[in-house]
């Protein structure tokens, strides 16, 4: 059984899982899938690139023909590796590609650490490889730099979780108030947590703008909150052609090529720089901060808010169409 996104949108399917044409191919049980905010983009057709639906999950080998994909093995999935697959959101997956880059794709992951925490090891992997290129453009040290981080998703609070590890002075900046009441209720963060106006103008080394998608405006309180020569990076969403009038940069070829631009914003020098998907490495640095308590991974399995079975799916995506979505939904076969 698994859940397809079609033209009229997704449903169910309780056929068996479709194996893509290839040599090399393993299936995987999946054990646990979570939602992203990049699918909920893909259920409405807004979201520009490859396809990744259903890529936030904790599984195990059945069935492999690569040899370093062994049955039994715990997996989780780095959608950015270039193979063929199914869905996550499927009882069961299969995966096609030379061994080498379905090793890559399908990186092991510990039998000791419970599904629901390894669920973030994908989106903690992609914050952890934002926050690099934020400390290598900091001149290699983040400690006691002035970090703001706009958007506090799951996406905007892993990266704020892994800045205050690394040493950074950080905050959130989210302009809807319910959003800001929901994680300090939950407890997922200790930084302040601020609407973005009360950001003062030219207090941070760095800016990353974390929201569903690098709008305008967003992108605009971004570039007023940098220091002078300071950092902003556009991590959310962009599409071909976005640009802000008035700063010098094609924002959606800065993020995925991942470029740096020395450009100037109101006549304030700033530079723009891209983070797109994951680096060699960076899903075993994912796994060790989700046991490492500089990290505290008991705050990230906060974020979770509900949890709905596969045969749900269908309407839960429907409906996370609807309005903001608080925290993380995780989806048992």
């Amino acid at each position: 059984m698994r859940v397809v996104l079609g033209p009229a949108g997704p449903w169910l399917d309780h056929g068996p899982p479709v194996r893509p044409a290839g040599e090399h191919a393993v299936r995987v049980r999946i054990e646990l899938a979570g939602i992203c905010r990049s699918d909920l983009k893909e259920v409405a057709g807004v979201r520009h690139g490859v396809s990744q639906f259903g890529h936030e999950i904790v599984g195990v080998v059945e069935e492999s023909t690569a040899p370093g994909l062994p049955s039994g093995r715990r997996v989780a999935l780095d959608p950015n590796v270039g193979i063929d697959r199914g869905t996550g959101f499927a009882t069961s997956m299969w995966a096609v590609g030379p061994p080498d880059r379905l090793t890559a794709a399908l990186p092991a992951v510990p039998p000791r650490i419970a599904a629901r925490r390894l669920v973030f090891a994908e989106p903690l992997a992609c914050a952890r490889h934002c926050l690099d290129t934020v400390v290598r453009h900091l001149g290699g040290s983040a400690a006691g730099a002035r970090l703001g981080v706009l958007g506090a998703g799951t996406a905007g609070v892993l990266i704020a979780l892994l800045g205050q590890a690394a040493g950074c002075e950080v905050l959130l900046a989210n302009r809807g108030a319910e959003r800001r009441s929901f994680l300090r209720r939950r407890g997922v963060i200790d930084a302040p947590v601020l609407p973005p106006d009360a950001v003062p103008s030219g207090s941070l080394d760095a800016a990353v703008v974390a929201t569903s998608f690098v709008l305008p405006e967003i992108l605009g309180e971004a570039l007023r909150m940098a220091a002078p020569g300071g950092l902003v990076l556009p991590y959310g969403g962009t599409a071909p052609g976005d640009a802000l009038p008035g700063l010098d940069c094609d924002l959606d070829t800065v993020r995925r090529r991942q470029l740096t631009v020395a450009t100037a914003w109101c006549g304030k020098s700033v530079r723009i720089a891209g983070s797109y998907g994951t680096a060699p490495g960076d899903f075993a640095a994912a796994l060790r901060h989700l046991v490492d308590p500089e990290v505290a991974p008991e705050r990230v399995e906060r974020l979770i808010t509900r949890e709905v079975r596969l045969a749900e799916l269908p309407r839960v995506l429907r409906d996370g169409l609807a309005g903001p979505q608080f925290g993380k939904t995780l989806v048992l076969p």
